[in-house]
């Protein structure tokens, strides 16, 4: 790691200012936000877009200019004392010499394929930004993948390259023999391994001189493998106008960034809120990104690094929130922290209602895919509907409809749709790659189907209850995990808790709970404890959804930010695990 933070004596990087050019005349064409960001209105869509040279350039010849102040564009630290500060000239430098390691070392070329499976390390943001840069397309995946995941993510899209770290390196060596298309191995490590190129030293030794490409607003960016609910995952290719998608003033309001502000997401690297809420959307505001290596998940490292740093926006899935507030303390406070926010998994009412009276903070609930980056919000200032996640974020219009397509009344469950026509949303993505089968699939009518269950009631807001696959079907009635999730955690006794269906040979399903119980509860008799349990649930929601059966479990299983992995609980119960 050292390298990384010498780099400015051992590159000469004060020398290579003079490379950055003033702004493209598209941008300084456009009206400027309160704090100087870049934008266009929220349904313009211009021909050209990259958000290397629009947004990344942007903030370095304003920091240049002495128009941003001192804060730090990226700001990374670890649990063993190593801190990185990199300011957006800084950061132009450094993705210039890693777009020359691309295409002069490696001969990759715009259009060609890069995995990028790598920690919250610096290095992923170089490569991320490099990518865009030289048109390569590159392909986030999260370091808890194994051999076969890697083999089949490496055949499906054709990868030329892969950037990785020392533990993936052998599991890449063991099947890279049966990917033909696999040309180039990037390592990222303080240790040379045969057969793989040392990134560290490559980038070292670039030019910092290199001249973005001109892209297409539609030209392909990214691909994010879809997580895999139903059947192996699917590949949902992006272009630009993901990152073009957080110039929209529409989406400015989500956070009323400012450049002072310091933004920590704790999205594992691998999965599209990474690219997000640590990339296009902090940087178009042109405030601070800051990460935490966080190779395990800690809560109490979470709550020391809110207390620590000057953090004032904070993301995380909800069961972060909720572990937080399981540990010991009745009041805590955090010194800069103003707006935090949650998607991923559903927030009950009742955590809502505890982190604001533990932290006198709110806590703002967030929607979306792998595919559409974010659908709908409760941006700040708007209110906090208990059960509802908020309202649709331009420049998607999205209704809940019928399997037809049809717009449904208010308080109607349906499937959540995003308009697709006559104008397909930017920021939606293109196509599953390679399965045009699929991708047609998910359209319905005049909308593309998420293939996640809703309800929007008569002011725009939006109700999640579950994935169709998630979806419990018990003798005819169609049952939302969330709303069984939500009725459990009301009760003292529940920590936390996942709901799956669970086969049955009278009722086709039945609705089963993995629960984790709090400290107080661990002594109680158990078959007692699952009839009070069953009882809550039927005097709180409609009894056909109570928990048939119950499992108490020391933990649930989770993704590395701390999600649910209730395939996991689901394959369990149908005999796959």
């Amino acid at each position: 790691m050292q390298w990384l933070m010498r780099f400015r004596t051992l590159w000469g990087i004060h020398k290579s200012f003079h490379n950055i050019h003033p702004a493209p005349s598209q941008l300084r064409c456009r009206s400027l936000s309160e704090f100087g960001a870049p934008r266009w209105n929220d349904y313009e869509v211009p021909e050209e877009f990259n958000f290397a040279s629009y947004v990344l350039d942007y903030w370095a010849q304003m920091e240049k200019e002495g128009k941003r102040g001192p804060n730090p564009a990226f700001w990374w630290v670890n649990g063993q004392g190593d801190e990185i500060k990199w300011s957006f000239r800084e950061m132009g430098v450094l993705t210039r010499r890693v777009a020359n390691v691309f295409t002069q070392t490696c001969g990759l070329q715009q259009g060609d394929h890069l995995a990028l499976i790598l920690p919250r390390v610096p290095e992923w943001w170089l490569v991320a930004v490099g990518c865009m840069r030289t048109g390569i397309i590159f392909i986030p995946a999260t370091i808890l993948l194994k051999a076969k995941d890697i083999l089949y993510r490496l055949q499906m899209s054709k990868a030329k390259g892969i950037v990785t770290i020392d533990t993936l390196a052998s599991e890449v060596d063991s099947i890279s023999s049966e990917c033909p298309s696999l040309k180039t191995k990037l390592l990222v490590s303080d240790h040379s391994r045969e057969g793989w190129l040392d990134f560290r030293s490559l980038v070292k030794s670039a030019s910092p001189e290199h001249t973005c490409i001109k892209s297409k607003t539609l030209d392909p960016m990214v691909i994010f493998f879809t997580s895999g609910t139903t059947g192996f995952p699917k590949m949902a290719k992006h272009s630009h106008g993901l990152a073009l998608q957080p110039s929209f003033p529409g989406r400015r309001k989500l956070w009323s960034l400012k450049t002072s502000d310091v933004c920590w997401c704790l999205s594992d690297s691998g999965w599209i809120v990474a690219t997000i809420w640590t990339l296009v959307e902090p940087w178009t505001a042109g405030c601070t990104v800051f990460i935490h290596h966080l190779p395990q998940f800690d809560t109490k490292v979470i709550v020391q690094t809110l207390l620590k740093y000057p953090i004032n926006h904070f993301w995380g899935v909800s069961s972060i929130f909720r572990m937080i507030l399981q540990q010991d303390f009745t009041s805590i406070r955090f010194p800069a922290l103003e707006h935090c926010c949650t998607s991923g998994e559903v927030m009950f009412p009742k955590d809502q209602e505890e982190w604001k009276r533990r932290t006198g903070l709110l806590l703002y609930e967030n929607y979306g895919q792998s595919e559409t980056g974010l659908i709908c919000a409760t941006f700040p200032g708007m209110k906090i509907k208990p059960g509802f996640m908020g309202k649709a974020t331009p420049p998607y219009d999205v209704q809940v409809i019928d399997d037809k397509g049809s717009i449904l009344p208010p308080n109607t469950e349906g499937n959540i749709g995003i308009r697709i026509k006559p104008v397909r949303p930017v920021s939606l993505f293109k196509c599953y790659e390679g399965d045009p089968e699929k991708t047609a699939e998910v359209e319905c009518g005049d909308f593309y189907n998420t293939g996640d269950r809703g309800k929007m009631d008569e002011e725009g807001y939006i109700c999640f209850l579950g994935r169709n696959d998630d979806i419990i079907n018990a003798s005819g009635y169609r049952i939302g995990p969330a709303e069984v999730e939500s009725a459990l955690v009301e009760h003292p006794a529940v920590a936390e808790s996942a709901v799956v269906g669970s086969p049955d040979p009278i009722r086709g399903e039945v609705v089963k709970a993995f629960i984790v119980l709090t400290p107080q509860f661990l002594s109680h008799d158990k078959d007692q404890l699952i009839k009070e349990l069953q009882q809550h649930v039927k005097s709180v929601t409609a009894p056909y959804k109570y928990p048939r059966k119950v499992e108490f479990v020391s933990e649930l299983p989770k993704t590395i930010t701390g999600k649910i992995k209730r395939n996991e609980l689901r394959k369990k119960e149908i005999g796959q695990m």
